[in-house]
């Protein structure tokens, strides 16, 4: 009998958790090929992952659109194949069910929010007979956090804080405490502080729990970490490099707020710098095209210099669906990180680079360096317990 491995998704309603439910719930009744999933090539399925056969869905949104309705805007957006809502549809209500409110309802403290996602996430575990939960945040973009906090420098103070009704934590960390409070393992799928403040990095480490961060790489910045080691290597070097983002759905939306869109203009440029050596003049826009919907594109323009300074340009254009894109990644990631907190793992799994813009744990961006990183971590779950 398959185990079953929960997943609560922290923006439950959204385009990547609904492309990354339906996919997992088309996998399972073999409506959909395995194209995109990390996990399933033989290095890396050598961890011995969960079987994404497994998966419940659950999880916290502050929206109430239905996960079916939102399903057939995605499919309507070409997003989802329309196919496979048909025949998933008695499972996205079933998964409907699960879903609960999320943060800033009413006018409830911190401290109580807390503790209502937490009971929400130990609840799912105890009602479904789950051994492990992984939470996913994949909820909109937040602005980075500026200067330093006392109240979040450890664990202590932060709980401190709470007790006397403050409310210092980022929404994203919010959810970060309840998910390490309930004993999960978490994914940050966007460059949000999330796990990254202090006092929660401390947490995780105190409940033995891992979680992997920040950003998924999905796109531009996945093509980057091919490309940039590739002029390294070659002691080519780069002048310039130009890159223009166009955006379209909810994130687009979001980070159309130049406030929110702070957070993953540093996690996109963060590798190039840290590839080359060197620091790398160009500028990194990112802008919203309400038009484009579900899908991304974008631009770049490498100058770069050769032998005897002869001056050359690389320009490549990359266009995707970003939910597409995203989903398989989410899916990798939870496997992975169920079997790394069975294996004893507990704060950043560095070896999840692969799949970030900014790992954490990690000052590693080459993809390829990563792949290799990846691919021992597989090897060294496979041969534990």
């Amino acid at each position: 009998m398959t185990e079953r491995l929960g997943v609560w998704f922290v923006g439950a309603r959204g385009s990547v958790a609904v492309t990354s439910t339906v996919g997992a719930l088309a996998l399972r009744t073999g409506m959909a090929g395995q194209t995109g999933l990390v996990s399933m090539l033989p290095e890396v399925a050598a961890a011995r992952l969960p079987d994404v056969a497994g998966i419940v869905v659950a999880g916290h949104d502050v929206s109430d659109e239905p996960l079916g309705k939102r399903a057939e805007s995605l499919a309507h957006a070409g997003v989802l194949p329309g196919h496979l809502l048909a025949a998933v549809r008695p499972e996205l209500e079933e998964a409907e069910a699960r879903l609960r409110p999320g943060a800033g309802h009413g006018s409830e403290t911190q401290r109580a929010a807390a503790t209502r996602l937490e009971q929400d996430i130990r609840h799912f575990r105890e009602a479904n007979g789950l051994r492990h939960v992984v939470v996913v945040d994949v909820s909109s973009t937040e602005p980075p956090l500026v200067g330093s906090d006392p109240r979040l420098a450890d664990s202590e103070a932060l709980d401190a804080a709470l007790d006397r009704g403050e409310g210092p934590l980022p929404t994203s960390s919010l959810y970060a405490y309840a998910a390490f409070r309930a004993g999960c393992p978490l994914v940050a799928f966007t460059p949000s502080p999330g796990p990254t403040v202090p006092a929660l990095a401390e947490l995780a480490r105190e409940r033995g729990v891992p979680w992997a961060g920040c950003d998924g790489k999905t796109g531009e910045t996945l093509v980057k970490s091919v490309l940039a080691p590739m002029f390294a290597t070659r002691a080519l070097k780069v002048r310039s490099w130009a890159s223009y983002n166009l955006l379209g759905g909810g994130d687009g939306r979001t980070l159309a707020d130049p406030t929110a869109a702070a957070s993953k203009l540093s996690s996109k440029g963060e590798g190039l710098e840290a590839i080359l050596g060197h620091p790398v003049d160009g500028p990194l826009h990112i802008d919203y095209v309400p038009d484009l919907g579900d899908w991304k594109t974008a631009w770049d323009h490498v100058s770069f210099e050769g032998f005897l300074g002869v001056r050359m340009s690389l320009q490549f254009t990359w266009a995707g669906c970003d939910s597409a894109l995203a989903a398989p990644l989410v899916l990798d990631l939870v496997r992975l990180l169920a079997r790394a907190h069975e294996t004893g793992r507990t704060g950043p799994v560095p070896e999840l680079a692969f799949f970030f813009k900014a790992p954490s744990g990690s000052g590693e961006h080459r993809l390829s360096e990563q792949w290799q990183m990846l691919t021992a971590l597989a090897a060294e779950m496979g041969a534990a317990a």
